[in-house]
């Protein structure tokens, strides 16, 4: 038990940080660049005699090897070509250069967003939505948590209304909020407003009772109980679910925006999809990561500083 609840030690700490990025970035690089790990394709760099093959084109291995065959054994020059994997696996280096020309390559249609207009936008969209979210939530979830009558009145539809697919009101959001910005924060709001009670109802639940028969003892109403004991005692534990609230909310984005955009993270990578320009789409999935990782990260020292007489918080 001792190794379970031992701390790590700060050098540690940052060490397998590191690690955990760095072992998923290994594997990706064997199975990039070590032909023996996978590439069931071949990138043609020489049809040769084949009316088949074409230069540039990907094919699989056996088609290949049967063309080469069918060459050889006509005495015809043999087609020529390394071993790949497919296209939607980009290596390491294409991602990486795309990760810089995603911001300085004009987009293709003169009316279209930039790339970092595409992503400001994005960002406004799940920080908005959060932010309605959380204002209805939060304090929603905590008088659930606090008053048995209220939990009884409120969760039961709250727990109904969590299981119903957020994406399914799509329509129903474009025909009331019409077709720009509002039905995709719409989604967003749904999809996290209810899990956000819910949480937090828990959360306040848990909060030591003796600590609120203390509060009675000396003399304090339920208002007074509220404000003075659960909710200071709860606070640091629902800002530790709102950072983790906050990265469905950027899950449900994605699904937000497929409803009519010509703008967003979503429209872009849809867009490079279609073209078969993969290394912009990890681009932008990693751009994602890297944004929500940030303000984790953020959010986890801004706590720190907010709570620092609360143990452990993180």
């Amino acid at each position: 038990m001792g190794y379970v609840t031992k701390e790590l030690s700060q050098q540690k700490k940052m060490l397998f940080g590191l690690g955990s990025f760095l072992i998923p970035i290994l594997m990706w690089c064997a199975i990039s660049y070590v032909p023996m790990f996978w590439h069931p394709q071949v990138h043609i760099t020489d049809a040769g005699s084949s009316a088949f093959l074409q230069v540039d084109s990907r094919v699989d291995r056996a088609e290949f090897y049967q063309q080469a065959q069918i060459a050889v054994d006509q005495g015809l020059q043999p087609p020529q070509g390394l071993l790949t994997n497919p296209i939607y696996l980009p290596a390491p280096h294409e991602v990486a250069r795309a990760l810089v020309t995603a911001f300085t390559t004009p987009p293709a249609q003169d009316n279209a967003p930039w790339f970092h207009e595409s992503l400001w936008h994005s960002i406004q969209l799940v920080f908005s939505a959060f932010f309605i979210s959380s204002l209805i939530g939060i304090p929603l979830g905590i008088l659930c948590g606090f008053s048995k009558t209220l939990s009884q009145l409120t969760e039961p539809f709250v727990e109904f209304f969590r299981y119903l697919p957020a994406p399914a009101f799509g329509a129903l959001a474009v025909a009331i909020l019409g077709i720009n910005d509002a039905p995709k924060i719409a989604i967003i709001v749904v999809g996290t407003l209810f899990q956000q009670i819910l949480i937090i109802a828990n959360t306040t639940k848990a909060v030591d009772k003796s600590l609120i028969e203390a509060g009675f003892t000396l003399g304090t109403n339920k208002i007074k109980s509220l404000f003075h004991v659960v909710i200071p005692a709860a606070l640091p534990d629902i800002y530790r679910d709102l950072r983790v609230l906050l990265g469905w909310a950027w899950t449900y984005l994605i699904v937000a925006e497929l409803i009519g955009s010509t703008s967003g993270i979503t429209w872009f990578i849809t867009q490079q999809a279609r073209y078969q320009n993969f290394d912009n789409v990890f681009a932008a999935i990693l751009i994602i990561g890297i944004i929500g990782l940030i303000c984790d990260v953020v959010l986890m020292k801004l706590g720190q500083r907010l709570f620092q007489w609360k143990a452990g918080v993180k």
